[in-house]
């Protein structure tokens, strides 16, 4: 009779605890891998643009503008990444806190434009997710002490990530330290860990190179010996390719950029993106 109570009692606060989660959407994938090692089984999840998606031209959708009606929380890069959302907010007529996972880091500046692409710097993730984790703290009091303990997991594991990507690094020739990738998404990365990245398109995959700009970048490739060119997981690889053609430079792989792989990907959270991105970079540069 006590295993039936006990088992009756389970089965009513199992919805309850699934009520009292916590509604939160966030902007991208990236985003919502860092909620999702925050958070754990305390928020429900829903991320706008998702795998292998470019969250630059990204066109939300009217489910979109009901999701984010619902969230208390809706958390977003910010540094002008998302421009369409401040839009959807508005339309939702969302009552949610609009948090900006990269306050506190000093952005890079593309001419008069900040470079949103932060993340790709291992220190500026641990200053997301620490962002996340107060958000996440503070919306949900009862909470917060869970969302600390997973934060403070994770960050341990970024600390050990920024290690082994410094490694990495340090076993590739310094003149050899040098690519072409799709479009600028790497400057955080290439400021943090001395990979120098040159990119056709701006800060934006919406940005098209002209005639003038490929031609140029093909004659620095020839002129400085740049190794290899790398395609990006959301972007067109026809651009890259024909520049690798027209130089016999190596097209030394994809990386991911912008957004996560799906699961069957190499790189379906951020940890394996930034692994994944390592490995292809150390394997065409270091010999």
């Amino acid at each position: 009779m006590r295993l039936i109570l006990v088992f009756a009692l389970l089965l009513i606060a199992s919805p309850l605890r699934a009520a009292e989660r916590l509604n939160v959407v966030a902007s991208f994938s990236i985003l919502g891998d860092f909620v999702r090692n925050v958070g754990g089984d305390r928020v429900n999840l829903t991320t706008l643009v998702g795998p292998d998606s470019d969250v630059h031209v990204y066109t939300p959708a009217p489910a979109d503008a009901k999701r984010v009606s619902a969230a208390k929380l809706v958390i977003v890069n910010g540094l002008g990444l998302e421009g369409w959302l401040p839009r959807l907010v508005q339309s939702a007529g969302s009552k949610a806190k609009v948090i900006t996972a990269s306050a506190g880091i000093a952005p890079l500046k593309l001419g008069s434009a900040a470079d949103p692409h932060a993340w790709q710097s291992i220190p500026n993730a641990k200053i997301y997710v620490t962002d996340i984790a107060s958000a996440l703290a503070t919306a949900a009091p009862d909470d917060a002490e869970f969302f600390r303990a997973q934060a403070r997991a994770y960050l341990e594991k970024l600390e050990t990530l920024d290690r082994e990507v410094r490694d990495a690094v340090a076993k590739i020739p310094p003149e050899r330290r040098k690519v072409i990738s799709t479009h600028d998404a790497f400057g955080y990365f290439s400021s943090e860990y001395g990979i120098r990245f040159i990119a056709p398109r701006g800060v934006s995959t919406e940005t098209e190179p002209s005639a003038r700009d490929i031609a140029a970048i093909i004659g620095q490739i020839k002129v400085q010996k740049i190794p290899a060119v790398f395609l990006e997981n959301i972007s067109d690889d026809r651009l890259i390719r024909r520049i690798a053609a027209e130089t016999g430079a190596r097209v030394g792989g994809t990386l991911v950029s912008d957004g996560l792989t799906g699961e069957k990907g190499p790189a379906p959270t951020y940890i394996d993106m930034v692994r994944h991105n390592i490995k292809a970079l150390t394997s065409a540069l270091d010999h």
